[in-house]
C-alpha cells in the first residue's frame, strides 16, 4: 500500500497538471493534502478548507492590487483578473467579494497593466469612435421615428359599499 506522502504527491500532481502552480504553492499543497490524509487515517474530521476561508484575508488589501497581478484575498493566488477566479474557485460574485473585504467599487479587480493594455488595444482598433458613431446613428433613428401614442388606461370602477 502506498504511503500517505506518496498519495499526497499523486493527488497534488494531478491537480498541478490542470492548474499552474508555483514551487511554494506546490509545497504548501502537498503539506495540506498530507495533513488531511493523516487526519482521515486517524478518523478525525477534516475542516481546514472552510476554516481558511473564514479566518481572514490571505493577502492584505494593499498588496492584493499590483501593477502586473491582482491577488485573491481568499486564497492568495495571483492573476490578471479576479472575476472568473472568484466565480469558479470560490462561487462568489465580484460584489460579494468587495463587500466581504471592504473593497470600494472604484477599485478595479484587474491588474493595472492588463487594463492599460486592453484600453490601448481598444484605442488602436478605434472602438471608441465606432461606439460614438453607433450611438449617434441610433439617436438619429430614434428622433426620426414618430412617438407612438400612449394607450389610455381603463377607468377604475367605483367601489360599492355593502350594508
Amino acid at each position: 500500500m502506498a504511503t500517505l506522502l506518496e498519495m499526497a504527491a499523486e493527488i497534488v500532481s494531478a491537480h498541478a497538471s490542470a492548474t499552474s502552480m508555483s514551487k511554494e504553492e506546490l509545497i504548501s499543497e502537498i503539506a495540506s493534502v498530507y495533513q488531511a490524509l493523516a487526519s482521515l487515517e486517524k478518523g478525525e474530521a477534516v475542516t481546514a478548507g472552510v476554516a481558511a476561508e473564514e479566518a481572514g484575508p490571505a493577502v492584505s488589501k494593499k498588496k492584493a492590487f499590483g501593477k502586473d497581478k491582482v491577488f485573491c484575498m481568499i486564497c492568495g493566488k495571483g492573476m490578471k483578473t479576479l472575476s472568473r477566479h472568484l466565480k469558479t474557485a470560490h462561487d462568489l460574485k465580484p460584489g460579494q467579494y468587495r463587500k466581504q473585504f471592504g473593497i470600494p467599487r472604484t477599485q478595479s479587480l484587474a491588474a493595472k497593466s492588463y487594463s492599460e493594455s486592453r484600453r490601448q488595444m481598444a484605442i488602436d482598433r478605434g472602438l471608441g469612435d465606432k461606439l460614438a458613431l453607433a450611438r449617434a446613428a441610433r439617436g438619429k433613428k430614434a428622433a426620426a421615428k414618430p412617438a407612438a401614442p400612449k394607450a389610455k388606461a381603463a377607468p377604475k370602477a367605483k367601489a360599492v359599499k355593502k350594508k
